[in-house]
């Protein structure tokens, strides 16, 4: 819990004057400094077209085939050929389930069923034989003690299993390169540069379909290749590249690095994770690029896939469980203390709760509650003034509930309603966010997740009178690298801070 209306620090200058318009000297040097053009808007929802209804049935159908096709065959292959083991060897048993289901996890945690460009039995073979005789192993020394001749036909099934999974998903990576060549299981690309590079792969990609990628086209401002040295068209400007995601139905982006720099790439890039695009890109100095398991090599060229931002995939699902949970045992547990500051703040200043406008997930307003820590002030000044801890209006428990967060307790009701996280980027009035926005092109990316009561900027002192650029990178550097532990980790880190500064 942290709170983000006083300074962090006594006898500190606001960033922000009392007049809204009018930013203090630090913040102007951050804007000239750090802000850099950028060829698209900020990442935001209410900034990305929306695809027509039929548009995006097509588009789900066809991820669907090119994606979960190929995993359920090979999950089927597997349960197949575990079945004919367990029936070759005579262990059909309910204690067999467990070495089925340990081998399906290591698996699936090495990457086994996921769609991917190439599909290769032999890359593929080291991993399935040790990963299946591991799990056989296993399940032979945990099952087996009690009858050496039980565990070695455990082991026996592994090893059979292993051999007709192989042979299985042979048969099923042909069939998929088949249906590729027919024209199946495509997946519509677009290429974000029109160079050399980027011209050599859609002619590959053109020419070789069993990758399963159709390009659809390039996105560039500058195109290198002249017209008639491009194998497809050009679809649009980089500003343009959320309309082109959008009208061509686009699948997978592979990054090319053309005339856009880096940092506006980002902006880019979370633009087609927002639209659900799987997103490759060439290495820099490819040619000697020392290829892993992680790397695809296309006709020569080695691609990387980038990885899909956290709150993208079904782990986020269990945040918001975990909120709901922590939020209203919180809620039971603190309400006690709840009580006595209500009271307290309404005899200090007239009024128990504080309610305001804020900016939360995908840009849209909540109603933020606090506990007054301050007398009222015009509606207008409220929201646009940034306040600072010398402020006239605060008295000696409002002070004691800034410098505690206690005044944050009553946003643990915002995160059981949804309107909140327990972790996440501390949320902004709405006119400040539109300044902010304005100077820091990556501000408004920190809406890509909800707003927090605490946060990873927060953890590292960047609360109050501080650097607005450094707290969009913290937060920014959060929801790419989020985890549940992570969480906690920032948690049990807010505690200590709270507990600290209350004993002060």
């Amino acid at each position: 819990m942290t709170a983000d209306l006083g300074s962090s620090r006594p006898g500190a200058r606001s960033e922000l004057d009392v007049v809204p318009t009018v930013f203090s000297e630090n913040f102007a040097v951050d804007a000239r400094v750090e802000a850099q053009p950028s060829p698209v808007p900020a990442v935001g929802a209410t900034e990305l077209p929306p695809a027509t209804e039929e548009r995006a049935r097509r588009r789900v159908e066809r991820l669907r085939r090119a994606f979960w096709v190929p995993a359920m065959l090979l999950l089927a292959v597997d349960v197949a050929a575990f079945a004919a083991a367990t029936l070759l060897t005579g262990t059909a048993q309910p204690k067999g389930l467990v070495l089925l289901l340990l081998v399906v996890a290591l698996y699936q945690h090495a990457g086994l069923y996921r769609s991917r460009l190439t599909f290769s039995i032999l890359n593929d073979m080291p991993t399935l034989v040790g990963r299946g005789i591991a799990a056989g192993a296993v399940v032979m020394v945990l099952g087996g003690l009690e009858d050496g001749r039980a565990g070695t036909a455990r082991l026996g099934t592994a090893v059979i299993f292993v051999v007709l999974s192989v042979l299985g998903r042979a048969l099923v990576y042909h069939g998929i390169r088949v249906a590729r060549h027919r024209h199946h299981l495509q997946q519509r690309t677009l290429l974000l540069g029109a160079g050399q590079v980027a011209g050599t792969l859609a002619e590959n990609l053109l020419e070789h379909p069993e990758y399963g990628l159709h390009p659809a086209g390039f996105v560039e401002d500058d195109p290198l290749l002249g017209e008639g040295e491009r194998p497809v068209p050009v679809l649009g400007r980089y500003e343009d590249l959320t309309r082109v995601l959008v009208d061509h139905q686009i699948d997978m982006v592979i990054v090319t690095y053309g005339s856009v720099r880096d940092p506006s790439m980002v902006s880019l890039l979370r633009a087609c994770d927002r639209l659900d695009c799987e997103i490759y890109f060439v290495p820099r100095l490819y040619e000697l690029h020392v290829a892993t398991k992680d790397t695809e090599v296309l006709w020569g060229v080695p691609l990387i896939r980038l990885r899909r931002a956290p709150f993208r995939t079904r782990a986020w699902t269990g945040k918001r469980i975990f909120d709901a949970a922590v939020s209203g045992l919180a809620l039971l547990l603190v309400s006690p203390a709840m009580l006595v500051c209500a009271a307290m703040a309404r005899y200090e200043t007239g009024t128990a709760i504080f309610r305001q406008q804020r900016i939360g997930l995908d840009g849209r307003p909540f109603e933020i509650l606090k506990f007054c820590s301050l007398r009222p002030a015009a509606a207008t000044e409220s929201t646009t003034k940034w306040n600072i801890a010398e402020d006239g209006r605060v008295g000696p428990f409002g002070r004691f509930l800034r410098r505690s967060s206690l005044d944050e307790l009553p946003q643990l009701w915002n995160v059981l309603r949804g309107d909140m996280s327990l972790v996440g980027p501390r949320p902004e009035r709405p006119f400040f966010v539109d300044e902010f926005a304005r100077r820091y092109p990556w501000y408004t990316a920190r809406h890509r997740v909800p707003a927090g009561l605490t946060g990873w900027a927060q953890v590292h002192g960047l609360r109050g009178d501080t650097s607005i650029a450094d707290r969009a990178k913290f937060d920014n550097f959060y929801i790419e690298n989020w985890s549940m532990w992570g969480d906690i980790k920032i948690l049990l880190r807010t505690v200590g801070k709270v507990l600290g500064a209350a004993g002060r």
